[in-house]
């Protein structure tokens, strides 16, 4: 079946009025979509720029040096960012994951975090406040990410070998310099640092066993990603994916036993399992062969303040024009928007692909663009 798309300019362009209900209710954290899944998670973009151009995401042939990106005012500020995660936070989100692009290139962005640090949940406890980065600043700024406030990262990392990791960053980034921003992180008391492998059938995958034989007795978590089918830039295809099941087979046969472990909570993307030997922890996000979409529990705020209920979505909802609306709406009236969407939210894409429904075939936004 053919993907079918819609350009990212108009994409971005693109995103529903969005009217304030009359009666206004106080959030009380229990907010539940049209599916009975919670708010519990959400991802912020804080840049739609990225140093890397990695094949699977951000390909030279589309981000090229004349690709248009957001102008710096067309962003949220630190503090409207604060001021709409404040809102989730009264809806039950107890975790905020910083994104991009590569958020590391958003500056003074320690000041973003020491600004959410000091948010709440609903029971009065800190927030789970962490990171995505491909590593590229992140042995400099390891330590001062720490200080404002920052629980832990985590890290891209695709290949051991060096040519192959440049080949799929594209910008001659050096495997080694990554692993000194971890090292750096896990210093600076960022752990566990958990190290994301995005395993492309054909391009990677024969590193499946050196990530695995590296990392093992590390205090780190590898977690191996099924490609997959975001956007309309990475010329995704079924053939390539290697399932996770087959990932861990690949590990056992290898010689490294792998024992099953419970999920930390309800919602949790990577299946984990540990090494039969006690050695280390390992995950498998399984969103193309083994979908989580039943208990989804994730929101993702882009970089210019739209609003998408899924990683697939094809469209935002502008909560950028309430903030700066001259009607100057209050906390209430936005949390009452946000809760009219999620309420309404049905988003199951991974597993209407997975079922060759109608499903796969919407126009979907990059995930340069919403963050992974």
């Amino acid at each position: 079946m053919t993907e079918k798309f819609i350009p990212l300019s108009e994409l971005k362009r693109f995103s529903p009025a969005l009217s304030v209900p009359e009666v206004l209710k106080t959030p009380d954290g229990q907010l539940k979509d049209a599916l009975s899944r919670p708010l519990h998670d959400l991802r912020i973009s804080v840049t739609d720029r990225c140093n890397f151009r990695c094949v699977y995401c951000m390909p030279k042939e589309v981000f090229d040096k004349d690709y248009q990106y957001l102008p710096h005012k067309s962003l949220l500020s630190f503090e409207e960012i604060t001021r709409i995660a404040s809102i989730f936070v009264a809806h039950g989100v107890r975790k905020i994951r910083l994104t991009g692009g590569e958020p590391l290139l958003r500056k003074h962005l320690e000041r973003l975090i020491e600004m959410l640090a000091k948010l709440r949940t609903i029971d009065g406890k800190p927030l789970d406040l962490t990171l995505t980065t491909n590593g590229s600043l992140l042995a400099r700024k390891a330590q001062s990410l720490k200080d404002a406030g920052l629980t832990r990262v985590t890290v891209s990392l695709d290949a051991l070998d060096d040519a192959i990791f440049k080949r799929m960053n594209d910008v001659d980034f050096s495997v080694n310099e990554v692993l000194e921003g971890i090292a750096a992180a896990e210093a600076a008391g960022l752990g566990p640092v958990k190290v994301n492998m995005v395993v492309k059938a054909g391009l990677n995958d024969h590193e499946i066993i050196p990530m695995t034989r590296y990392f093992k007795g590390k205090p780190h978590i590898l977690r191996f990603i099924e490609y997959m089918d975001v956007g309309a830039s990475n010329g995704w295809k079924l053939d390539e994916v290697i399932p996770s099941s087959q990932v861990v087979q690949r590990i056992q046969d290898a010689g490294m036993p792998l024992v099953a472990l419970d999920a930390n909570y309800t919602g949790e993307t990577a299946a984990r399992w540990r090494h039969a030997d006690g050695s280390g922890e390992l995950g498998f996000i399984s969103s193309v062969t083994q979908t989580f979409c039943h208990d989804c529990s994730r929101a993702r705020l882009s970089t210019e303040g739209k609003l998408y209920t899924c990683l697939f979505a094809s469209h935002g909802h502008d909560l950028r024009a309430l903030l700066r609306d001259k009607e100057q709406h209050s906390d209430l009236a936005i949390a009452n928007v946000i809760s009219q969407i999620w309420q309404q939210r049905t988003d199951r894409y991974s597993e209407l692909r997975s079922q060759n429904t109608p499903g796969r075939e919407q126009k979907k936004i990059e995930m340069s663009y919403i963050g992974g």
